[in-house]
Order: C-alpha cells, then structure tokens, then sequence
C-alpha cells in the first residue's frame, strides 16, 4: 500500500504531513494527514484519530483545532481522514454540501450509485489504520477516535461498534441521533436506501442501547449552536439513552459556543487529555 506525500510541514517538535493514495475500499483517491510528536523519532506511539464534519478535508482540523501542541505533549500520533471520496464521477455528488462530497457520513452506502466509491465506515476502521501501522511508528493495539458533527457522529458509531479497537471515544457537538434528523434522513436514505432498519446501525442513540460502551464517553456541546436550535445534533436523545443503559457519559453544555472550530480549540485540551489518559494507561 504505496503513500504519496503531498507537503509536510514541521510543527511543536515533530512533523504533520499530507498525504494520497489509492483505495481499495473508496475504489479510488483518498487523502489524510498525520500529525507526527517529536517522541516518534525514538518510539512508537498510541494513535487518535479525529473524523470532521461536513465540507471538511482531511487539512481543517489540522489548521484550525491546535491540536498538535498537546498532541505533541502526551506523544499521541493524530491521524484525520478526508471525508469522502471524491471525483468520483457519480452524477450528482457535487450539488449539495450535506450530501455527496463531503459528506460520506462515515457510513457504506449499499444504495447505487454511491455504494461504488462511498464506503467510509469500512475505510475508517480497517483500511486507514491498516495503512497506518505499515508506514508509521505506531502501536496498533493503542487507538482512540473522536471527531466533530457528522464525525462525532462517526467516531461515535466506530467506537461502539468496535470496542475492542478504541480505547477512548469524544465528540464536539456530535449528530448524536441521526434517524431523527434532518441531516440524518436525508444522508442515510440515500446512501442506505429506504429500509430505516440498516439506517439503525448508524446512529449512536440506537448503539449505546444495544452495546454500550466499555468506559466513559466524553460530549462537549456548545449552547449558541445554531444546528442545536434546529434539531440536528440532538444530545438529549442521546444522553437519555445513555441512562437508560447506564453508560457513563460526560455531556457538557458550554454557555456561548457555536459549531465552530473556535469551539473546538477552546476545549481540545480537555479531549486530548482524555485519550491520552486511555492510551497511555
């Protein structure tokens, strides 16, 4: 599995580089970047990886979380996907930002024409971190996912369905019950196709009541959230379920925030910190 390095820029004492190649699983192009500590010059090191939100790259949270500082203070290497294929060539792919290209929703579609080209959920946890652990310094028994939005969203659902691959999981601002939303029904029908059944395993307000998860799940939500106000992100649905099951969960509404990544900054400290405690135990 060949990797082109597209740029690489140092960054707090190690390197975060930028890179493409070709997919199996997407059948085609896929990008990401890792963040590299200064310690994975001498050792390898536990893994987080971070999935973004919609119209994101694999290059936003990159530039804009401020991550790598603390990332490089717990020696954790930070892995961030694209979010979707793209120019694939299906018709259609680029006429909406909530759907299509950039916005892969981290599930496998098995709807035509997108089950070509739109299997995320199976890229995200198989086929990157395989390629991951045969090109970098990393201890593939230590990994932990968390994201923002439609990829809290998704780390949500990788971490529960696969408890044994992730050691910790977190969200900003998760689409925490998709099958009730706006965003949700549009991306699941069509990457899905009709039957609400398969939509299930999607949505992590139906997961944590089938499976749980084995330790605490960490939320940040701000209260000036605009898709809060609009019913998409739905934490509350998700926190009820949550107790329903006894599933340990840290919601925290923070008084002001909105969706965006001077949210995130604000509070990636807290979510680093988190993980680092899992991986490095």
């Amino acid at each position: 599995m060949s990797l082109i390095l597209n740029s690489e820029y140092k960054s707090f004492g190690g390197k975060l580089g930028f890179y493409s190649h070709s997919s199996t699983t997407c059948n085609g192009e896929m990008r990401f970047s890792v963040y590299q500590p200064p310690q994975a010059v001498s050792q390898s090191l536990p893994i987080l990886y971070f999935l973004s939100g919609l119209t994101c790259t694999e290059e936003n949270f990159m530039v804009k979380a401020g991550a790598q500082k603390y990332a490089a203070e717990h020696g954790l290497i930070l892995v961030v996907p694209d979010t979707s294929p793209r120019n694939t060539g299906i018709k259609g792919e680029d006429d909406d930002y909530d759907f299509g290209t950039g916005a892969g929703f981290y599930v496998d579609a098995t709807a035509q024409p997108w089950s070509s080209h739109y299997q995320m959920y199976s890229y995200v946890v198989k086929e990157l971190p395989e390629l991951i652990a045969a090109n970098f310094p990393v201890q593939q028994d230590k990994q932990s996912i968390f994201g923002h939005s439609m990829g809290g969203h998704g780390a949500l659902v990788c971490a529960m369905r696969n408890p044994k691959k992730y050691k910790s999981v977190s969200a900003f601002a998760a689409i925490a019950a998709p099958i009730q939303c706006d965003w949700g029904k549009k991306c699941l029908s069509r990457y899905l196709g009709e039957n609400k059944e398969s939509w299930r395993e999607y949505d992590a307000t139906e997961l944590v009541k089938q499976f749980g998860f084995h330790s605490e799940i960490l939320i940040d939500q701000g209260t000036d959230d605009k898709f809060l106000q609009q019913q998409q992100l739905l934490p509350n649905l998700f926190e009820k379920a949550c107790n329903e099951v006894n599933q340990p969960l840290n919601l925290r509404y923070q008084e002001g925030y909105d969706h965006s990544y001077y949210f995130i900054s604000t509070f990636i400290e807290d979510h680093i910190r988190h993980h680092a405690k899992a991986l490095n135990q």
